[in-house]
């Protein structure tokens, strides 16, 4: 099983826009979550500028396909997306 980061960079309008779109967003983050693919993810905190979402998969897939459908990226609070595979170390 691999980690795979998807990273928002996020517009200048986040904060202000991202309420009317936050129950879904959340939403899905949720259904990821109890699935077993989101690990973790959340926005940066001062400045606002960057989202991190870390999912557990076999490949890329589960992380583009919830940006993919990710009402954020959608609507253009998000302005850019990435994704990356995390090479964990064993403790």
């Amino acid at each position: 099983m691999n980690y795979y980061i998807l990273s928002y960079k996020l517009a200048d309008n986040y904060l202000k826009d991202r309420g009317q779109y936050r129950a879904e967003h959340l939403g899905m983050a949720k259904e990821a979550t109890e699935r077993g693919e989101l690990v973790l993810g959340g926005a940066m905190d001062d400045p606002a500028d960057e989202a991190i979402l870390i999912f557990r998969g076999d490949d890329d897939r589960t992380a583009k396909a919830f940006a993919e459908n990710d009402p954020y990226l959608k609507k253009r609070i998000d302005q850019k997306m990435g994704s990356e595979k995390m090479e964990c170390s064993d403790w």
